[in-house]
């Protein structure tokens, strides 16, 4: 995806888990993290206290949907991806991604993987790896328009 693309919609999900949403849910009010994660990543889980510290901290300005793309057989085992996800926190809606519907719809080839939304539903932001929470807390305040926390 190319900046200021729109999201795609979230359609072609295996599951959900902890809810579902769709686009039209996530447009008009705050901006949305969309966060790629896979089971058999390590940096993912490494990553993801950081993530739900995010999740909290900007829960009333911000929607956080998680993806969870497969990248192996092996990833496709829901009742593995429900345990890694309870393990590790993971509150927010998650896309269960086993046919890579939406990882082909963001041309994403990366885990983790991190795009920010406006509250139009514009990419302002597109960061993979595990590190490099201070930079997608710089692109999500300036997407909000509030100074670095």
């Amino acid at each position: 995806m190319r900046l200021r693309e729109p999201m795609p919609e979230l359609q072609g999900a295996t599951e959900w888990l902890n809810g579902e949403v769709s686009k039209s849910d996530l447009l008009g009010n705050k901006p949305t993290l969309i966060h790629f994660w896979s089971v058999s990543c390590g940096l993912c889980k490494e990553a993801m206290p950081n993530v739900n510290e995010f999740r909290e901290e900007y829960k009333d300005d911000l929607n956080v949907v998680a993806v969870h793309m497969p990248r192996s057989e092996k990833d496709l085992d829901l009742d593995k991806i429900k345990e890694v996800a309870a393990e590790h926190d993971i509150t927010q809606p998650i896309f269960v991604d086993n046919k890579h519907a939406l990882t082909d719809a963001f041309e994403n080839q990366y885990v983790p993987a991190y795009y920010v939304f406006d509250e139009e539903g514009n990419l302002r932001h597109f960061q993979a790896g595990g590190g490099g929470m201070k930079m997608l807390r710089k692109r999500v305040n300036r997407v909000l328009g509030v100074k670095d926390k």
